[in-house]
């Protein structure tokens, strides 16, 4: 079979291997488009699908180019009027300070979007290649362009602010359990709920990292006990499925793991303290209220919370 040649710049090997900028020049619409670029922007991050990957840090390679449409202002030499090399490295750093990821793509993408969101952007290549695993670079490389994100996509649809739930032992054992999940669901935010962990608690002979899987799966024990009660339960655990739930309405239960674990520098330190991790879970995913029912509610917190009683049957 022979090889298609772009006169442009070469064969689709060079440009296979080539900076993104030649897949750009390669691929250009027919109206010229200025171009961004950010090379060999190298971050040390933990990152990884493999449990070898877990509680290290590898480095990773990031490479850009950024599409962007003509402005017609004089510019005036107002760094304001432009799509900012800044912008860039920020996409980057605040999505690998959103979650820890398994994936590259998902790295990749999730970047993508941030870019194209920037009023200039028209089309973005993103390559991220790790550096420390095996002999060589291994990467992924996605093109995106903004009319792979209008419409429903992630940049234009924009979703309601949840409500967390807490409810304690005794409230999962209350009869008007399965009244207030009628009251919260029929609201208009979104119902996300936390429980506590099952009464068995972890040795404490064990170190850290064990106590702290042991008591997290212990409340998604009790997670998937409640879902099996109740139907309109979903258990949930990863980011990409609370935001599905999210802009779905969906009344979801969450599974605290991966989510916690995910997180850099993720809050350990609450893990023994469900009612003070639904107040931290609650504020990571900007939550309109906490609801506490059968304990007390924790001091301080950036999230609006009030406490409901055993006894009262509505909320």
């Amino acid at each position: 079979m022979s090889m298609k040649i772009d006169t442009k710049t070469g064969t689709e090997t060079e440009h296979a291997f080539a900076h993104p900028e030649a897949r750009a020049l390669a691929s250009a619409p027919d109206r010229p488009l200025d171009r961004i670029s950010l090379r060999d922007h190298i971050v040390t991050v933990e990152i990884g699908a493999f449990q070898v990957e877990r509680g290290i840090t590898q480095r990773l390679s990031f490479n850009i180019v950024v599409e962007v449409r003509h402005i017609s202002d004089d510019l005036g030499d107002d760094v304001d009027l432009i799509l900012s090399y800044d912008r860039v490295t920020e996409a980057i750093d605040l999505e690998l300070a959103a979650e820890r990821l398994n994936l590259l793509e998902t790295l990749a993408e999730r970047i993508a979007v941030r870019i194209l969101a920037e009023p200039q952007a028209e089309r973005v290549f993103v390559r991220i290649e790790k550096l420390d695993r095996g002999g060589g670079a291994l990467g992924v490389e996605i093109v995106r362009s903004i009319e792979d994100i209008q419409g429903d996509g992630p940049v234009s649809h924009k979703a309601l602010a949840p409500r967390v739930l807490y409810l304690s032992e005794e409230a999962l054992a209350s009869e008007n359990l399965t009244g207030w999940i009628d009251q919260l669901s029929a609201l208009h935010a979104p119902l996300l709920i936390v429980v506590p962990a099952t009464s068995l608690l972890p040795d404490q002979a064990l170190g850290l990292p064990s106590q702290h899987r042991i008591a997290l799966l212990g409340m998604e024990q009790t997670a998937w006990t409640l879902a099996g009660r109740d139907a309109r339960c979903f258990v949930v655990g990863s980011r990409t499925e609370l935001d599905w739930a999210i802009k779905n309405g969906q009344v979801s239960v969450w599974a605290p793991t991966k989510f916690v674990l995910d997180v850099p520098e993720g809050p350990t330190d609450l893990i023994g303290d469900p009612v003070r991790l639904a107040q931290w879970f609650a504020a990571q995913l900007a939550a309109c209220e906490v609801l506490v029912i059968g304990e007390d509610l924790p001091q301080g917190g950036s999230v609006p919370a009030r406490g409901i009683q055993i006894a009262q049957a509505r909320i």
